[in-house]
């Protein structure tokens, strides 16, 4: 998986160092070489000697010493790598890296590398939340950081919540997706899944019967021929594929937001099943029944179409693929939706109760192109993204 790939692994000051040890040893499993930095809080955790040894390489872990110097200066060192990982990347690496510091072997090689740079974070939960963790999280996405983690669970403190750090496999699969080389090597491919919940009032919502398992399936699908993929995705049932930048929200204008803010991208996949309607006069508290019989008035406006503002923006994708979820004359409306829409593809399928479509492991369905539809067999949710992923990787060449 990572046969001749060379990886400078930076490794941070905190509890989670441990799993690094098993990232080292996981990555040349998958056939990688790893160059491990230590920094001084790092020796507080993990040895220079455990990790050396693991990774049967030289341990830097001093800007200023003048053997390593002379044998690899830190600006060689930091550009030999294929890719930088820094894991656990605390508060405090994360810190310098979004202001530019470099007063250390660790940060100077984040600064001076020419190569793209994979964080793991690890910190207390409200180390994680703070607006100045936050705001430096932003600035790294906008240097196009790449990100794993953080999850949420148990810390070594006792609390609980977002902030641990992913685990050793987690990471290596974000590595061997930014690593791997594939058709769609270099491109940038967005992805909306999953349903929309838009409010009644606090507790009820309006929704799609959507998992989010075929979005979540094709942007896996995706980033195994090498793209870099932004997975917009809504409350789904399907976990997140790994590899892939997540942009995670609730409503409709969320998600027009968020598909904004993840822009410019030479494709674009829209197989989330958005709420047409969102209720406009939404409660603020849980509305109770009074025993007279008597529903509330619920006023609906229509929510945005994602769909039709991209296709018909004026820096739009190259591609751009909608999907199409009927119940009845599916390819008629389909077809007719691929033109009022101004999109180059539909996905359609049928999610007639009898199907099992929806919310089921399986799909059938049809690509409407400009040249007329093209039904495929019906086959398990991961063949159908596969497949797809593969069109589109033909339609960008």
């Amino acid at each position: 998986m990572l046969a001749g790939k060379r990886i400078l692994l930076i490794i941070g000051g905190g509890i989670a160092a441990y799993k690094a040890l098993d990232l080292i040893r996981q990555i040349r499993r998958a056939g990688g070489t790893v160059v491990p930095v230590l920094t001084h809080a790092a020796e507080e955790f993990v040895t220079p000697l455990s990790a050396s040894a693991l990774a049967a390489e030289k341990v830097y872990r001093d800007l200023f010493d003048l053997t390593d110097e002379a044998e690899m200066g830190h600006i060689e060192l930091s550009r030999s790598a294929d890719l930088v990982v820094v894991a656990p990347a605390t508060a405090d690496l994360m810190a310098k890296m979004a202001n530019g510091h470099a007063n250390d072997l660790a940060s100077t090689l984040l600064m001076a590398t020419d190569k793209r740079v994979l964080i793991a974070p690890a910190m207390n939960v409200r180390m994680w939340q703070h607006p100045a963790t936050q705001r430096n999280l932003a600035t790294l996405h906008k240097d196009d950081v790449l990100l794993a983690g953080p999850e949420e669970g148990e810390m070594a403190c006792g609390e609980y919540g977002p902030g641990r750090m992913s685990e050793p496999d987690e990471i290596l699969s974000h590595i061997a997706a930014v690593l791997r080389d594939g058709p769609l090597s270099g491109k940038h491919v967005l992805v909306t899944s999953g349903p929309t919940h838009e409010p009644i009032d606090p507790v009820r919502y309006i929704a799609n019967r959507s998992s989010g398992a075929q979005g979540a399936a094709l942007a896996a699908a995706l980033r195994d021929l090498g793209a870099k993929v932004s997975f917009v995705t809504g409350p789904a049932a399907v976990a997140a594929p790994s590899g892939v930048d997540v942009y995670p929200v609730e409503t409709a204008k969320e998600m027009l937001a968020a598909v904004r803010k993840a822009l410019p991208a030479d494709a674009a996949v829209f197989a989330a099943a958005v709420a047409d309607w969102r209720v406009e006069n939404a409660a603020k508290s849980k509305m109770k029944k009074d025993g007279s019989g008597n529903a509330p008035a619920l006023e609906f406006a229509e929510n945005p179409d994602i769909l039709a503002t991209i296709a018909k923006a004026k820096k739009k994708p190259k591609l751009v693929v909608g999907f199409a979820a009927e119940t009845d004359d599916v390819i008629e409306h389909a077809t007719a939706k691929r033109q009022r829409k101004g999109c180059d593809w539909i996905v359609a399928n049928d999610v007639s109760p009898g199907t099992g479509i929806m919310g089921g492991t399986e799909n059938a369905v049809t690509l409407i192109t400009e040249h007329g539809a093209e039904v495929w067999p019906r086959m398990g949710k991961d063949a159908v993204a596969e497949k797809l992923a593969t069109r589109i990787a033909e339609a960008l060449s």
